[in-house]
C-alpha cells in the first residue's frame, strides 16, 4: 500500500515501492517518480528497468537517481533539486526506507536557503531525523556546502 509523506506541496518520499505502487501513485495525482534506490540492494527488489517501463504505461515521468553512501552529497542533491525544477509535479521519490531521497531534498532546501528549522521539522513530521546532517545543512545554507 502506498503511504506518501510529503515533504513539500510538490514533493513526498517514500520507501521501496511495489510494482502495484506505480499505477497507485497515478491515481493519487503523482506526476513523475525518482528512484533513489540502486539496483541489487536486496533480492526481490523491482528493478529501475521494469519500473521505469511500468510508470511509461502509467503515464509518469520516471527519474532514475541511484544514491549510496558514496554519492550521497552535494553534487547529487544538486541533480535531485534540477529534477525536481524540471520535472512535472507532484513526485514522488523513494529508496529503501525514504531516508536518502529526504536527505537529497533536504541538501538541495538549504542550499536554496531555506531555514534549517523549516528542513528538520519537515522531515520530522514525516518520521526522518535529519538531525545528523545539522552541519552540512547549515553549511550549505551560508554558501560552504
Amino acid at each position: 500500500m502506498l503511504t506518501p509523506r510529503p515533504l513539500t506541496d510538490s514533493l513526498s518520499v517514500h520507501p521501496q515501492i511495489e510494482e502495484a505502487d506505480i499505477a497507485q501513485a497515478k491515481a493519487l495525482g503523482f506526476r513523475t517518480i525518482i528512484n533513489n534506490r540502486p539496483d541489487g540492494e536486496e533480492p526481490g527488489q523491482l528493478t529501475h528497468t521494469r519500473a521505469a517501463e511500468l510508470a511509461k504505461e502509467a503515464g509518469l515521468e520516471y527519474l532514475y537517481l541511484p544514491v549510496n553512501n558514496s554519492n550521497l552529497g552535494p553534487q547529487t542533491a544538486a541533480a535531485f533539486a534540477e529534477a525536481l525544477e524540471t520535472l512535472p509535479g507532484p513526485v514522488l521519490a523513494h529508496c529503501r526506507s525514504g531516508t536518502r531521497s529526504t536527505i537529497l531534498w533536504s541538501l538541495g532546501a538549504a542550499a536554496k536557503g531555506t531555514p534549517l528549522g523549516e528542513i528538520l521539522k519537515a522531515a520530522d513530521r514525516q518520521g526522518y531525523d535529519l538531525s545528523p546532517y545539522a552541519g552540512a545543512l547549515e553549511g550549505l545554507a551560508r554558501g560552504q556546502g
